[in-house]
């Protein structure tokens, strides 16, 4: 999965960049990396009908995620920019207590990880842009090839364990705004993907300050920090229901050709 994410990236990178070779007033090309400091929390369940109820509390390990991205802005009229963005992001921990899950009922500690890795497919239009305050608004494909995992023991102290995975594209609107703050070279900013629909939602969304280190003609090189929340509600989804959130502070770096 990871492979595959970062194949296509660097073909979507090759493709840009041959398509780059004008001066940044025609074309610009955005590359960015970020380490994102994730603080899980939540809980996800499954077999509803199960005569035994849950009633389990979850608790989750600090984890570093991260994140690349590349995007192309262009002067074609009707054309939408592009942006492809991956999200490799693993959560782990354990549960106490009751807890139904792929066919098995949990009674005691176990152990928990998930892979909730994902990639975005940005089409959008820069609305506005008048050197200072910029707003973009488009649609956002968010694929997701996620996995949870429970492990633990019967009474009798044999090991049991459930696994369910879930694959799929899902449409979110997607929004992104920055201000630039005069001759001082920093800028606030926003970036938001959102939707909500039969019983599900999902979100992922960013805010933060930039600030730019090298500024030429030739490319720009700025560093970011803020913070970034993830959130992934299901209602018997494929027999799963979740409530996660994955929020935490990130860095990064972005080059601008």
């Amino acid at each position: 999965m990871k492979i595959t994410s970062m194949a296509k990236a660097g073909l979507l990178a090759s493709a840009l960049a041959g398509s780059v070779a004008q001066a940044d007033t025609i074309y610009g090309l955005y590359l960015g990396a970020q380490g994102w400091n994730v603080g899980p929390e939540g809980s996800f369940e499954s077999d509803q009908n199960s005569l035994t109820p849950t009633s389990a509390d979850f608790s989750y390990d600090d984890e570093t995620a991260t994140s690349f991205y590349i995007a192309l802005e262009h002067p074609v009229p009707l054309l939408p920019n592009i942006k492809f963005r991956n999200n490799d992001m693993d959560i782990s921990g354990s549960v106490k207590g009751t807890l139904n899950f792929d066919g098995v009922t949990f009674t005691d500690t176990a152990a928990t990880s998930g892979d909730l890795t994902n990639s975005d497919y940005i089409l959008y239009y820069e609305v506005l842009d008048n050197g200072v305050v910029s707003l973009d608004l488009g649609i956002n494909g968010k694929h997701i090839d996620g996995e949870l995992t429970v492990q633990g023991k019967d009474i009798a102290g044999n090991p049991i364990s459930g696994t369910e995975a879930f694959d799929g594209v899902v449409p979110m609107a997607y929004a992104s705004a920055e201000i630039g703050l005069p001759f001082t070279g920093l800028a606030v900013f926003g970036d938001f993907s959102y939707a909500s629909y039969d019983g599900h939602t999902l979100a992922d969304y960013q805010i933060g300050v930039e600030y730019e280190l090298i500024d030429n003609i030739a490319f720009d090189i700025s560093v970011h920090a803020g913070y970034r929340a993830f959130e992934l509600e299901l209602d018997d989804l494929d027999g799963i229901n979740s409530d996660l959130d994955a929020t935490g502070v990130f860095g990064g770096v972005q080059l601008h050709f």
